[in-house]
């Protein structure tokens, strides 16, 4: 079984580790060019970004060739999982893509821009994450099919979002303070080489909201307009040098 993943912050290097023990991070398949996979089964990990499919999943499932008769997706999101669903088997319809499975796994939310992550991380034990993760386990190991589908009316609502963000211009939204000493950490979580490290972090126009930089920023010196704290999250269980690894 070979999982590929995106993680910024953690959470979905987490599943796909528990998931399986043969895992490849999307990222850097894009900058190594690998698109070709074959196996009994192949999954796809990732966050749900703007109630859908994170730009930099799609465009790697644009390109992707997998060969497999069993496909899967899981999905991790903190609040709303939107029409992710939706989004996922539309991109699949388009390059020739069938999931046998899709399912969704509640995590906690760390989009700094909505959510208090000191309150985010008292939720965590009510949402039941092992426990929701050991039937995904299952489901994927007995090949059980099934597709969590979602409304046209949540569709309908991601599109307005998708449209609202690309108008946004994020990375104007950031600021770097004067204890930034230029290690060059949010440099190397960026999944798409968006950040250059001169005195201070500089970040070009493909950000992809992931919000790795400031999350993994050991200064706590990068800040994003209108976060709701001064908090940061990064999964207990997976070090730095892992994310540098997967996004670097």
């Amino acid at each position: 079984m070979k999982i590929l993943y995106f993680t910024a912050t953690g959470n979905n290097l987490y599943l796909a580790k528990r998931i399986g023990n043969e895992y490849y991070s999307i990222p850097k398949l894009m900058k190594e060019r690998q698109f070709e996979f074959e196996d009994e089964k192949i999954g796809i990990v990732f966050p749900v970004y703007f109630l859908g499919i994170p730009k930099i999943v799609e465009e790697f499932l644009n390109k992707a060739k997998l060969k497999s008769k069993y496909i899967f997706a899981v999905a991790s999101y903190g609040g709303f999982s939107g029409a992710a669903t939706r989004h996922l088997l539309e991109i699949g319809k388009r390059n020739g893509i069938e999931f046998s499975y899709i399912n969704e796994i509640l995590m906690v939310d760390n989009y700094l821009p909505m959510f208090d992550i000191n309150k985010e991380m008292e939720k965590e034990p009510k949402k039941n994450i092992e426990e929701n993760l050991q039937k995904i386990i299952w489901d994927i190991q007995f090949k059980r099919e099934y597709i969590n589908k979602h409304s046209i009316i949540r569709n309908s609502i991601r599109f307005l979002i998708k449209n609202l963000s690309k108008k946004s211009q994020f990375e104007k939204k950031f600021s770097i303070g004067d204890n930034c000493n230029s290690c060059k950490i949010c440099e190397k979580v960026c999944p798409v080489d968006n950040i250059q490290v001169h005195n201070k972090p500089v970040f070009k126009d493909n950000c992809q909201q992931c919000l790795a930089c400031i999350n993994h920023c050991p200064q706590k010196a990068i800040r994003i307009k209108g976060e709701k704290s001064t908090a940061r999250f990064i999964n207990q269980n997976i070090r730095l040098r892992e994310i540098i690894d997967a996004n670097n």
